[in-house]
């Protein structure tokens, strides 16, 4: 097995709804804000190279929207999701399974692709697409407050496409997935979001989606607005900062434009940040 960071883009969202009710003197310690109150984000997918299969977990926003929509997110630097497997030496078509930790657009975009004629089309055409069933379910019938991030076009053509796959169980651990990897399911966020924790070089790399988007978030109270059931996230965060501590995970964060793998340790504070990595520097 190997592991390969996929950068699908840099953008930058609202620091005051990325942390909710903490106050800005306290998080712009860890996440400075520019002048429109805004904070650096990333769209970082991880790739697993697994003998016949390559599976990669979240594809970012995609490049299909509008100029007006991705001009409500600042978008900067180079990357995109093609150029970064590109790098890599991979083609979209060599993708054989596409894993969602949920559907929000900022996680799930980058899997559906505009034709010239405006044809929307599934962008790995040869891979399996995975979801859970309970959030598949969530997303099709978004409440308002998540309606702007189930956006249609992210979703409706991959059920099309017969690619789509469901996964269904209720554990906080799932055990024995298709995929070769255990899956934390976690509902504060949204319903059924899946954290992947993978065995890889005598370690536990655990993909940190939306329950960890950053390192300046690793205090328990530090819960995104964006949250649907944040005394839920709550309750989920000091469960699994206490499990990755304990087992000595190291946190593979999907938004965090400045740290990529962490690990962790245990301060009078709470669990805080140990030390930072690159994925291909650490292994």
């Amino acid at each position: 097995m190997i592991l390969h960071t996929i950068e699908c883009g840099n953008f930058k969202l609202d620091g005051g709804a990325m942390f909710g009710v903490v106050p800005k003197p306290l998080w712009e310690r860890t996440n400075p804000a520019d002048a429109q109150n805004r904070i650096e984000m990333a769209a970082r997918s991880l790739l697993i190279e697994d003998g016949d299969r390559l599976i990669l977990i979240d594809t970012g926003m995609g490049e299909k929207q509008s100029e007006k929509f991705f001009g409500y997110y600042a978008l900067w630097g180079d990357f995109t999701l093609e150029s970064s497997l590109k790098a890599k030496g991979f083609h979209p078509d060599d993708v054989t399974d596409v894993f969602f930790t949920h559907l929000h657009f900022d996680h799930c975009g980058g899997g559906i692709k505009k034709k010239e004629n405006g044809i929307l089309e599934t962008t790995f055409k040869n891979a399996t697409y995975w979801s859970h069933v309970g959030h598949w379910e969530w997303a099709m019938k978004p409440n308002v407050r998540e309606k702007a991030s189930f956006l249609s076009e992210n979703i409706l053509p991959i059920k099309e496409s017969g690619q789509l796959k469901l996964l269904e169980g209720d554990a906080f651990l799932m055990k024995d997935t298709p995929l070769g990897f255990d899956i934390i399911i976690i509902n504060g966020h949204t319903e059924k979001q899946m954290l992947p924790v993978i065995n890889y070089k005598n370690e536990t790399v655990v993909f940190a989606a939306d329950l960890i988007p950053t390192a300046g978030h690793l205090p328990v109270p530090y819960v995104m607005g964006y949250d649907t059931r944040p005394l839920l996230t709550l309750e989920e965060k000091k469960r699994f900062l206490s499990l990755a501590e304990e087992k000595k995970y190291l946190l593979f964060l999907e938004h965090d434009a400045h740290n990529e793998l962490i690990s962790l340790r245990q301060t009078e504070k709470g669990i805080r940040l140990n030390e930072q990595h690159r994925l291909n520097s650490f292994f």
